[in-house]
């Protein structure tokens, strides 16, 4: 029996039917949408519409559909049915007959994949938020490990500063600390309930919707019919959040493939997330990163795929909106399976400190610092700038680094220069200058790792609140 048919004499075309049908993709929100008809079924008893014995009939029927679901994949093979509302139905109808069918009394299946989309995201926020929480500890745990390690900074892809190892991997802990706030705000955003909301006017029977919210773990209902009905900003805000986390994900992996090749040498590819080559015996290639920086790809077309489908759409409910859970559901199963394989890879990769360290001493990278100098001596920064400049280009004509000018050379370009200049070269004190909140001194560094533990364990804390 479908949910629509009555008002038609003619039987659906099959091939449309077929190809119209949503139950193959939202199948996955069936213990979703279990619940929120549990919901519905009490609110529909205490208005009066079910009595005590259909009602518990009902919620039997439920429990029966959501274990049978959960324990046999063959249960949720149905051509026959439209869409995930339409697979409940049917089987409750089974089950215990027709008083299933009152259980649509009062609602709509426009209220339903809006309830049942909602409490989809919500979950996989949580998921999301673990998942990143694991990512940053392995991300930070390296950072603690690394201790006083230095690297070469870049802009432009050209050495610029030394700074700590840990430093570096700080920053992209901060990535994808906003990306977490990014989850958390949505996932408030999202957190209210169309339950009650009917097919755009609101329900025709006097449902208790807070009753309904609170039942669903829901801050509210929502509060108007229309919106709540077509209603997709919560789909596109949150992929659009995954799309920014997959590009995290890809800007990382990016420098793990050029740190890794033999011309930087700066990280050992673990074999365990590695292939070799079919011809050249002695390649390993960092396949994980690549196809983590390709994954990308899918992410982003999602989020733009979702802008296209709503973006000239009327309110309220059109049967367009179906087009925007496939790009849902691949956008958190890609993000999903990506997390937990970045994590797994940065746990078994190596750092090569020594070769990193090398590279953090050559190319001039305490050339700021010497400026610096010049600069606490009285000179003006742009006179500094371009004193140090000169000197580099004598360095590079002799062939020596900074602290292969004599002093009398120094002196030459100006005559503030004293002994003490060659110690404020060293890397030791090419870091510690760089003593600001966010800098990368080594005590404000360690600083920074504490900091960050606790925002993690903040996300982890509030993650279990709402489990």
């Amino acid at each position: 029996m479908k949910m629509w048919g009555g008002r038609f004499r003619q039987p659906i075309d099959p091939e449309f039917q077929h190809w119209q049908s949503s139950f193959e993709f939202d199948r996955r929100l069936l213990k979703y949408e279990v619940a929120a008809s549990c919901a519905h079924a009490r609110a529909l008893k205490n208005a009066g519409i079910l009595s005590s014995e259909e009602l518990r009939a009902i919620l039997q029927g439920l429990d029966k559909i959501a274990a049978k679901a959960a324990n046999s994949s063959v249960f949720l093979e149905d051509e026959e049915a439209e869409d995930v509302h339409h697979f409940v139905q049917k089987q409750l109808a089974s089950f215990i007959g027709e008083v299933a069918y009152k259980l649509h009394s009062g609602r709509s299946r426009n209220e339903q994949i809006a309830t049942d989309l909602r409490l989809y995201i919500r979950a996989s926020i949580d998921q999301l938020q673990n998942d990143l929480a694991e990512w940053l500890d392995i991300l930070l745990e390296s950072a603690a490990q690394a201790q006083n390690a230095v690297m070469p900074a870049y802009t432009h892809l050209q050495r610029a500063e030394p700074v700590l190892v840990a430093h570096y991997l700080l920053a992209y802990v901060e990535m994808f600390l906003r990306d977490s706030g990014r989850l958390a705000d949505c996932r408030t955003r999202l957190n209210v309930c169309p339950l009650g909301s009917g097919a755009v006017a609101g329900s025709t029977i006097a449902l208790d919707r807070r009753a309904m919210a609170a039942e669903l773990g829901f801050s509210g209902p929502t509060a108007n019919s229309i919106d709540a009905t077509s209603d997709r900003d919560f789909v596109l805000e949150l992929v659009n959040v995954l799309a920014m986390i997959a590009l995290h994900l890809s800007r990382w992996a990016e420098e793990m493939i050029l740190f890794s090749s033999e011309e930087f040498g700066f990280v050992r590819l673990p074999e365990a997330y590695s292939t070799g080559s079919s011809a050249m015996p002695q390649k390993k290639n960092p396949d994980l990163l690549e196809l983590t920086r390709g994954k990308v790809a899918r992410v982003i077309a999602a989020a733009n795929s979702l802008m296209i489908v709503t973006k000239g759409l009327p309110l309220a409910y059109n049967k367009d909106l179906q087009e925007t859970q496939e790009p849902l559901f691949d956008a958190v199963a890609t993000i999903s399976a990506l997390l937990p394989l970045a994590s797994a890879w940065m746990k078994a990769a190596e750092f090569n400190y020594g070769r990193m360290r090398e590279a953090a001493e050559t190319g001039f990278m305490n050339a700021w610092a010497a400026a610096t100098y010049l600069v606490h001596r009285g000179v003006p920064s742009a006179l500094a700038h371009e004193q140090i400049g000169m000197a580099v280009q004598l360095c590079l004509e002799k062939g020596c680094g900074l602290d292969g000018l004599s002093l009398k050379e120094l002196r030459a370009l100006d005559p503030v220069f004293d002994t003490d200049f060659y110690a404020c070269l060293q890397l030791d004190s090419v870091l510690a200058i760089h003593d600001v909140a966010g800098g990368t001194a080594p005590g404000r560094v360690r600083q920074a790792i504490l900091q960050a533990k606790q925002r993690i364990e903040t996300i982890r804390e509030e993650s279990h609140a709402n489990a």
